[in-house]
């Protein structure tokens, strides 16, 4: 068994003792052997003399070492596996190294290695959050900000494009078949956001004129059998360049904004500074091999990657347990910009069931952890939805409470005190405070304790008054070894509905806490209690409107009023939410055996209401036939009976679909084109509703499998076709294994299409779900190495597959852990997510809890396990 890596404590935090103000690195590539010499300048800080200048690095051959032009007597430095430390060193010196690296045989995809094979592959670098150490020795941490100045030189006809971060300053001939690029960025940047890449790749590009008037090179890079895919992204990057500078005054601040696509890489993409490197998955995209799901990812994680140039690169974080004060914001800044340009219910809806299916979770589990940790072992764990997500939704209730153009406000003071700098939630928190002139400092605690608030909803009407008193009440669970959470900032945004569906003004007494003009209350304490005049009648009231806060929600609402505000919210999200309430209730009567009968009707009829409404937004009428998943269902329950789950949501999804079999039917039916290849919101939204329509009336009754036959036949974007090839192998139709054969032979050639097609006979609730994956992990087209492929089959099955990931007799549990262990081998994050599966075994019945534990122990007591796995191993245990 491996030894459990040391904590990093956030209480531990000093400031660099030695800062590095210059780097110049120039690189000999190759990808069996690069040689990387580097020259930094570095300065001791005043009051901490003889203190050794220590640097990381991993996996570096050390060829030359010299300070200030001279060798450095062997006294004066040690090396070991994790670091060079040099000893009695001036206040200033200049520190040169000459490292040899191995980019062919890197296969955890960190640090300099090289994406696809030998021969034709190309080399790359991906740096967060501690990679830079395997590329060279330095103080890989993000406060130490230095200017770069990086030249390449490499073979002319095996890596014709070579790039860096910054701008170009120079190219040639080296001689020997061989050339060169130097580039310099004249920002400061942390060793996190350094990146290069070389190799041959095709490109498509296009200018943008700032609105400060510079003229930036906009080129996206790929290799030549997939540009044909980027132009998409390369109009993505212009939208999101417009946006950014629309909404917060952000221009960019480069010559060019490269963008590069890799099928070989860990992460969704990285924003290095100037060039940004993405998975294919998430820059690709063609009506033929992407779904509509993937152009508005693409239109997402571009514009998140591209708006990290001021939340993160401009502005960066003081350290690690920072890393929500980039991510969170920049999740929020990318859900306001696909929100302005696409669908904003659509995207709320969304983002509120990732939170509910993961977050919601990881704060009730052995896993859980604040938005800022207080310790950690493996950094690279802590890229989580909690930090993510849930830093997302505490930006999204500052803006909230303090109104958009505050918020705005508040921004503008933020870049303007700190850019360039390495900073904390702390400066992010006062930035806001001094520009709105609010006393920010409660809202850490959001920042600081981990768990998922409860909010409690009473209310209380006097006819004869006329006054309707709303309490809220709030409290944050104890968990294991975490005590009661203290009251948090609740932003709750309200409306009062009377019974024939009109909105009544909120007017509260002068007694009760302050009512923001757009309908916020803000909830500071344990309780309070808020009394509104004028209200003649008993209200429907219509609580976290836009899910304004990130909690769990009680609130004794009569089924009927739900249906009242399906019928007639004007806030989108809280009708869908109401509709996905009168669901979840019937769900967990079904399973409960405590179903009445007059409950099915009552929200069928409140969704049939909904598709008569011919001015409903497609997408959002979509997913009101969209049941939570099994996952999201079970959250909350203890101990929890996966197949139950199945079983019951199986029934509720039947009873749906049959009871609104006249209204599916009319939906599809109606004159719109099925075989748009058109990727407008408009034209994805009706696509989106006629394929769940579609995949409900194949669950109502087999004879309408001859509609999604015949889809299946005539499709012409790859959006419908997986559609159908999904409802064939929902049902098992005797024909869906010839389909599945067909759409391989079909796309054998386009991976990212091949990833979906593993995905979708890993997530089909079969009896031998477990046998078809193992089967699966021997297709020619898996690759172990591969993120993305281990990622479509393997957590695909252990994370949308509960009903095969926990099948009695723990065969989909073993499958997990043998593959755990083998790809461990090879890239340790990837094996680390991959047990994240294993996280709430407590949740579950006795028989399965003991053989998850069983699998997590025996991964733990394995030799050699990796400091990634083992953190996720022994906090899942602790």
């Amino acid at each position: 068994m491996s030894a459990p890596a040391l904590a990093v404590r956030l209480a531990d935090y000093q400031a660099p003792a030695w800062r590095v103000t210059d780097v110049e690195l120039v690189f000999d590539l190759d990808p069996e052997a690069t040689v990387v010499e580097a020259c930094l300048r570095v300065e001791r800080d005043a009051g901490t003399d003889a203190v050794p200048l220590r640097l990381d690095g991993e996996s570096l051959e050390l060829l030359a070492l010299e300070v200030d032009g001279g060798p450095l007597p062997a006294e004066r430095w040690r090396l070991d596996e994790r670091s060079l430390t040099l000893l009695d060193l001036p206040a200033t010196a200049t520190v040169r190294t000459r490292a040899r690296i191995r980019p062919a045989a890197n296969t955890a995809l960190q640090g300099l290695y090289l994406s696809g094979s030998a021969a034709a592959g190309f080399l790359l670098t991906q740096c967060e959050a501690e990679g830079f150490r395997r590329i060279t020795w330095f103080p890989d941490r993000p406060d130490v900000l230095a200017r770069y100045t990086v030249t390449l030189r490499a073979d002319r006809a095996r890596f014709p494009v070579l790039l860096a971060n910054g701008n170009a300053a120079g190219a040639g001939d080296a001689g020997g078949g061989r050339h060169w690029a130097r580039f310099v960025d004249p920002h400061p940047k942390p060793s996190y956001l350094f990146a290069l890449v070389a190799g041959r790749l095709e490109r498509i590009e296009d200018t943008f004129v700032t609105a400060e008037g510079r003229r930036v090179g906009v080129v996206v890079h790929a290799e030549a059998d997939a540009i044909a895919q980027c132009g998409w992204a390369l109009d993505c990057i212009k939208q999101a360049m417009r946006w950014d500078e629309a909404r917060f005054g952000r221009c960019y601040d480069l010559d060019a904004f490269h963008v590069v696509a890799t099928h070989d890489f860990t992460m969704g993409a990285m924003e290095n500074k100037g060039l940004n490197i993405f998975n294919s998955k998430y820059l690709l995209a063609d009506i033929e091999q992407a779904t509509d799901d993937d152009f508005r990812h693409v239109l997402a994680v571009v514009g998140h990657e591209y708006f990290h140039n001021w939340t993160g690169n401009r502005v960066t974080c003081r350290d690690w347990f920072q890393l929500s004060l980039k991510e969170g914001l920049t999740v929020y800044r990318e859900q306001e910009f696909e929100s302005d340009v696409a669908s904003r219910t659509l995207r709320r809806i969304e983002d509120v069931r990732t939170l509910w299916r993961a977050q919601f979770p990881e704060d009730a589990g052995p896993l859980a952890h604040p938005v800022r940790p207080l310790h950690y072992s493996a950094i690279d764990n802590f890229y989580t939805a909690t930090v993510y997500e849930k830093g997302a939704e505490i930006v999204r209730m500052l803006a909230t409470a303090l109104g958009r153009e505050g918020f705005r406000r508040g921004l503008d003071l933020y870049f303007s005190r700190h850019d360039g700098r390495a900073v904390t939630i702390e400066d992010f928190l006062a930035a806001l405070g001094a520009a709105t002139g609010r006393d920010l400092a409660p809202w850490l605690a959001w920042y600081a304790q981990p768990g998922t608030p409860e909010l409690v909803a009473s209310g209380r009407h006097d006819a004869q008054a006329q006054r309707y008193a709303l309490t809220l009440r709030q409290r944050t669970p104890a968990t294991a070894n975490r005590p009661e959470g203290q009251a948090l900032p609740l932003p709750v945004a309200t409306a009062l509905f009377g019974r024939d569906g009109r909105r009544l003004p909120l007017r509260a007494d002068a007694a009760s806490p302050p009512v923001s003009d757009d309908g916020v209350l803000l909830l500071d304490g344990a309780e309070a209690t808020w009394q509104f005049e004028g209200v003649a009648e008993p209200p429907v009231v219509s609580l976290l409107r836009g899910y304004s806060a990130p909690v769990r929600l009680h609130q004794d609402v009569a089924a009927a009023d739900l249906a009242l505000l399906a019928r007639h919210e004007d806030d989108g999200f809280n009708r869908w939410l109401a509709v996905d309430t009168l669901g979840r209730r019937l769900f967990a009567d079904i399973l409960a055996g405590t179903a009445s009968p007059a409950a099915l009707p009552l929200w069928t009829d409140a969704i049939a209401a909904v598709l008569g409404d011919d001015g409903i937004d497609p997408a959002l009428a979509a997913e009101l036939l969209t049941l939570p998943d099994e996952a999201t269902l079970s959250e909350g329950r203890v101990p929890v009976d996966p197949e139950a789950v199945h079983v019951a949501r199986a029934r509720l999804e039947t009873a749906l679909a049959t009871a609104l079999e006249p209204d599916l039917l009319r939906c599809l039916d109606r004159p719109v084109a099925v075989a748009s290849q058109a990727i407008d919101a408009p034209a994805q939204a009706r696509r989106r509703l006629r394929n769940r329509c579609m995949a409900l009336l194949a669950r109502a009754a087999p004879t309408h499998l001859e509609r999604v036959r015949l889809q299946w036949r005539e499709a012409v974007n790859l959006t419908d076709r997986l559609a159908a090839l999904a409802c064939l192998l929902q049902a098992e139709a005797p024909d869906a294994p010839a389909a599945l054969d067909d759409f391989a032979t079909r796309h054998a050639s386009q991976p990212l299409v091949l990833d979906k097609w593993f995905s979708l006979q890993a997530t089909a609730a079969r009896d031998d779900a477990a046998e078809r994956v193992a089967a699966l992990t021997t297709h020619p087209a898996f690759r172990w190495e591969n993120p993305n492929k281990v990622y479509a089959l393997l957590l695909a099955f252990a994370l949308r597959n509960p009903r095969g990931f926990h099948r009695a007799d723990g065969a989909g549990y073993r499958l997990i852990a043998e593959s755990i262990t083998r790809v461990d081998a090879l890239t340790p994050q990837v094996a680390a997510r991959l047990a994240t599966s294993f996280g709430g075994w407590r949740r579950y019945e006795p028989v399965r809890r003991a053989q998850m534990r069983h699998e997590i122990e025996r991964l733990r007591a394995r030799p050699h396990v990796s400091t990634d796995l083992a953190d996720i191993l022994d906090r899942s245990l602790a």
